[in-house]
């Protein structure tokens, strides 16, 4: 059966507050992550195992659970895309974008960093964000289940630099 494409706006809101050192950017929710309105909500999405390992956590499991530890560790979480055309969770069908306004993060908490969970983030942040931001992005490999040419300790280690943004 061949997909279609459907306009799709995010629903959720980012995660932050005024404590936040990194923000953390994807592309767009994932079909699963859409269901539960709640960012990286597919099983096998390996984000929640990747930070949790990094700050010495434990996996958080609920909603609440992933909201307050991303508050606890002082990261924040949100996607470049606020609104798009896109088949299923596919990144690569990804069309029509409308960006997020990601000031709404970067003028109310001290974002030392940005960092783009993988390689379509990192393109649609220079694409349509850097022009009005200014600021850098470091590209870090997806945690996608499709990314499964990283294993999760090299994951780890490439996203070691996260950890040390938060200090």
């Amino acid at each position: 059966m061949l997909q279609e494409y459907q306009t799709v706006t995010h629903q959720f809101e980012p995660v932050f507050d005024e404590d936040s050192k990194v923000l953390i950017l994807g592309t767009f929710p994932s079909v699963k992550s859409r269901e539960q309105n709640f960012y990286y909500g597919h099983p096998q999405n390996r984000f929640w195992k990747v930070l949790a390992n990094l700050t010495g956590c434990e996996v958080p499991g609920t909603v609440e659970e992933k909201k307050g530890f991303l508050l606890r560790e002082h990261i924040a979480v949100w996607d470049v895309i606020a609104k798009c055309d896109i088949i299923g969770s596919s990144d690569s069908s990804i069309r029509n974008v409308v960006p997020a306004d990601l000031s709404r993060v970067l003028d109310h908490a001290p974002i030392r960093q940005i960092y783009a969970n993988g390689a379509k983030a990192y393109e649609l942040y220079q694409k349509y964000a850097y022009p009005i931001t200014g600021r850098e992005i470091v590209k870090l490999p997806s945690t996608s289940p499709a990314n499964a040419a990283w294993q999760m300790e090299r994951l780890l280690e490439a996203w070691a630099a996260v950890k040390e943004n938060l200090g």
